[in-house]
């Protein structure tokens, strides 16, 4: 009997009498000839977009490239990510204006990062977080809108949210990140069976009912209580379309492998733990976005007034950089560049994560825009403008990648821009005040 390799399906059999359904996993000869879409449907992989942040900068003089454009040099700083260069790009020259606001150490570059606006209060953000917004456009057709990780283990380390002084809380907790993704509620792609959960249904159908009294609400109120009424909800929208993604059977995915439970180490602010575990979570995380249980992600490596110590140490990375002498011959402070390096160290091993995933003929990270970035330039002196920023992964071929692009004095805003217009978000400009940009970073768009 021949066996359909234009869809998927699950081969059958008899075992003592009795009917056996064994599934079959998602093929190279079940994608298009391109390798980038299910061949039976038409279907494109998913596109995913995520954050990766470290605190308290780089030493510019030996973290930058020295020349703009494609096949950079790699300096000193940048070494770890030597065997991904290709598919990395480095952003250097692009300012924080804050018309005015103060430069709130440690905070003020993150957010401006990241919402293109000035902050003026010493806590959340001053608006939504470009994440966010390119959450609501790619995130809503699976389990989760966006993950938010801290390998630090504080859930308030975290630069996404809509604003209004509010923050998504990070997940600190490698085991329980993996309960929350591969314990109750997690669908295989893979296997050949699917049965919605009764409970899910259930509480579908309520929700039903409150969006159809909802929209009669609407429908008898003015245009400002409408406007009211559209931000109350979003979080009922959110957990709508969250239903129904649990009730709908997942599409079969190739690198779906669920991975084996990981256990906690003792939270700690050593960096040898914290790098223990930003590779758990790495890797935990790396699945959820093969078995499509989230498009959007937020990795906090450590925060923005790093409290990283080194095994033996209460000295913080903090600390150094603001005590440590520069040492004249070598041009910088070496037991503060230590921590850089390792946290270096840490975002090509993220990178290198990504990209060992095979997805067609593509991996993950090709299927992936990464933007990663810390809120300093130089830690001793809190520089704001020049702060060190890359992307990695190409958003399924939507960005070109090697490239060193040199700002020359422009908003950091137009980093964001560009974030959500690869991704899809209909926007023409962002930012306010002096960060408000039309001007998108071209050299690096498809």
């Amino acid at each position: 009997m021949a066996y359909d390799l234009t869809r998927r399906g699950a081969l059958r059999g008899m075992v003592n009498g009795a009917a056996v359904l064994v599934g079959v996993p998602l093929l190279d000869a079940f994608l298009d000839g391109n390798g980038t879409a299910l061949a039976a449907t038409g279907g494109a992989l998913p596109v995913r977009f995520g954050t990766w942040f470290w605190g308290l900068g780089v030493n510019p003089p030996r973290w930058y490239p020295t020349k703009p454009g494609a096949n950079y040099d790699i300096p000193e700083e940048l070494v770890p990510i030597t065997p991904f260069a290709k598919k990395i790009n480095i952003y250097g020259n692009f300012n924080v204006p804050l018309d005015g606001a103060p430069n709130l150490p440690h905070i003020s570059g993150g957010a401006a990062v990241r919402t293109g606006r000035a902050l003026t209060a010493d806590r959340g953000l001053p608006g939504e977080s470009f994440d966010v917004t390119i959450g609501d456009r790619i995130g809503t057709r699976s389990r989760f809108r966006s993950l938010e990780l801290s390998a630090s283990g504080d859930a308030r380390n975290s630069l996404s949210g809509r604003g209004g002084g509010n923050l998504n809380p990070s997940e600190g907790s490698p085991s329980a990140f993996y309960e929350r993704l591969f314990g109750a509620g997690f669908k295989d792609p893979n296997s050949a069976s699917f049965t919605p959960d009764p409970q899910v249904m259930a509480r579908r159908s309520v929700l039903s009912a409150v969006s159809e009294q909802r929209h009669a609400l609407e429908r008898s109120v003015g245009a400002d209580d409408r406007a009211k009424l559209d931000q109350y909800f979003t979080s009922v929208r959110q957990l709508e379309n969250q239903l129904e993604v649990e009730l709908t059977k997942p599409d079969p995915l190739q690198s779906c492998m669920v991975p084996p439970k990981v256990t906690d180490k003792p939270v700690s602010a050593e960096i040898e733990t914290v790098i223990a575990n930003h590779k758990m979570m790495t890797e935990l995380l790396v699945m959820a976005l093969a078995c499509d249980q989230s498009r959007v992600f937020n990795m906090m490596l450590n925060n923005g007034a790093s409290s990283l110590t080194r095994i033996g140490s209460t000295i913080t990375h903090h600390q150094l950089t603001h005590e440590e002498v520069l040492d004249q011959k070598l041009g910088y402070q070496p037991e503060a560049t230590y921590f850089l390096t390792r946290i270096m160290e840490a975002w090509g091993d993220f990178v290198g994560a990504l990209d060992r995933v095979k997805e067609g003929d593509r991996t993950l990270l090709d299927n992936t825009l990464v933007f990663a970035h810390s809120e300093c330039e130089f830690a001793k002196f809190h520089t704001i403008d020049n702060l060190p920023m890359m992307t990695a992964g190409s958003a399924g071929g939507r960005l070109k990648t090697g490239i060193y692009v040199d700002g020359a004095g422009s908003p950091i805003s137009r980093l964001g821009l560009t974030m959500q217009q690869v991704m899809g978000v209909s926007v023409d400009t962002w930012g306010t005040q002096s960060m408000q940009t039309n001007r998108a970073v071209t050299e690096v768009m498809v």
